[in-house]
């Protein structure tokens, strides 16, 4: 007999789910996400534990991104009760239209069926198994094969267990290991797949998706640079404010966001490399998430530090060393070069994941965009400024830059979970720059939309009969 593979029971009980869901009323969907906010709720102390032994993130860190995870679920689960996010559509019969007579045409948005989703190595619940990426396709009526991530295997195991107690049978599945997530991407029962992670490892998969015999969308979050510039107005006001924020922001979590402000753009002659270096050396190392992840930074950095271009500003003092992880607790850093040598040396504008930022000076206003038009897509793009005296250059800033989020007089670390929150942006930020990954509408990215034309009601979606028996809004035309 053929050897089974690891996705065969996962992707068939996907299959089997996917109707079971789709049929599933808005209010009965959002009961499931308010239960599995519930569940996470209620096995908080154990899961944070669990979470602490494979991630050392801390317990503080860990708690709050377990009520993150909760407010997600739980924002899903009234835009799902709400059923806005169906966009139902409809267009009566009308004889007298012009150009010519037109049908009843009745459009909405529909599941598209099973979908993958690969987690964060940075987040072991708010972008893992019942992350946002879950959340949001449980709420479009999708059921979900979750690749977990190696660092954090077991929690996944245990944070599935118990979504299996909520859930539909086949709803929430988990496999493990590079090759089942390739294998993932080309099932031809999956429809759409959501990625966090690198920008290598997720073009791999993206290119894996756009070759299948039927492309599906592939929804990846990738690498950002999250330039940050502030304006002679803004450093004579408050430089010495501006460089304690810049440097909590570059080394919360040690480094290890996407949204980490990798580029301060600061006036030439700014004076303030001393309480930079400062800053930096009184931070506090603490341990990555993991050994691949440490030496990946410290091999990206050594290649930026050590270019011609650039000149280091500070080191700060060396992490813990720990005997069963021997590779954690590198240094944070800060670097410098000048807009005209980075426009001269574009492969510097790499993203190093980890404590490390670099401080681009700028000789003027011209020299700063010029640079600023020249920068890769990023997730966020901000602005330090003074209100009044800055808000024309302010406007040609953002106007120079490619970015999802632009951000005034604040950092980008911290990703609000609001409904109108967009966290995407132009690759390589993310590979689909029109859909966010944290937001209300995150579950747009699981849905397809399906017109219905002279259509008799008895065989109508619930939420296009016009006597609406769900309740959804629906927009309706002249």
């Amino acid at each position: 007999m053929p050897s089974r593979s690891p996705l065969d029971l996962p992707i068939k009980a996907a299959r089997a789910a996917a109707p079971t869901l789709a049929a599933l009323t808005p209010s009965e969907v959002g009961s499931l996400l308010r239960d599995l906010a519930d569940v996470i709720r209620e096995h908080t102390d154990e899961l944070v534990a669990l979470a602490e032994e494979e991630t050392r993130l801390g317990d503080v860190r860990l708690r709050s991104e377990v009520l993150r995870t909760r407010v997600q679920l739980e924002m899903f689960a009234e835009i799902a009760e709400e059923g806005a996010h169906l966009d139902v559509m409809i267009d009566r019969a009308d004889d007298t239209a012009v150009p010519a007579p037109r049908p009843d045409v009745r459009r909405m948005l529909v599941p598209l069926g099973p979908v993958a989703v690969f987690t964060a190595s940075n987040f072991p619940f708010a972008f893992s198994v019942l992350g946002g990426d879950t959340a949001s396709a449980l709420a479009a009526g999708c059921p979900v094969v979750v690749k977990a991530h190696e660092g954090h295997p077991r929690l996944s195991d245990r944070i599935a267990a118990l979504a299996a107690e909520v859930l539909p049978p086949g709803a929430l599945s988990v496999v493990h290991g590079r090759e089942a997530g390739r294998a993932l991407v080309t099932d031809p029962a999956v429809q759409a797949v959501g990625f966090t992670g690198s920008t290598t490892g997720g073009r791999t998969l993206f290119d894996l998706a756009s070759a299948r015999p039927d492309p599906i969308p592939f929804y990846g979050e990738l690498g950002s640079l999250n330039p940050v510039v502030v304006t002679p107005h803004a450093l004579a006001a408050r430089g010495p404010v501006l460089v304690s924020e810049y440097i909590a922001s570059v080394t919360r979590s040690q480094g290890q966001l996407c949204t980490k402000p990798g580029l301060l753009f600061l006036p030439e002659r700014h004076d303030l490399d001393e309480p930079l270096r400062l800053a930096i050396t009184q931070t506090s190392p603490a341990p990555m998430l993991g050994s691949w992840i440490a030496e990946a930074y410290r091999t990206t950095l050594d290649e930026l530090a050590t270019h011609p271009a650039v000149r280091r500003i500070a080191t700060a003092p060396t992490g813990p060393h720990h005997a069963d992880r021997p590779a954690d607790g590198p240094s944070a850093e800060l670097l410098t070069v000048t807009a005209r040598d980075l426009r001269a040396h574009p492969e510097l504008l790499r993203e190093c994941f980890g404590p490390a930022s670099t401080v681009v000076t700028y000789a003027s206003t011209e020299d700063l965009l010029t640079t600023l038009r020249e920068l890769p897509g990023s997730l966020t793009a901000t602005v330090h400024g003074q209100e009044e005296a800055d808000e024309e250059l302010s406007r040609e800033i953002w106007s120079a830059l490619r970015a999802g989020r632009l951000i005034w007089n604040d950092w980008p670390t911290g990703v609000a979970v609001t409904r109108a929150m967009h966290h995407g942006g132009p690759w390589p930020a993310t590979t689909n720059p029109l859909h966010t990954s944290v937001g209300g509408t995150a579950v747009a990215r699981w849905l397809r939309p399906v017109a219905y034309q002279n259509t008799p009601e008895a065989l109508l979606p619930y939420p296009l009969r016009t006597a609406n028996p769900w309740q959804v809004p629906q927009r309706t035309g002249a």
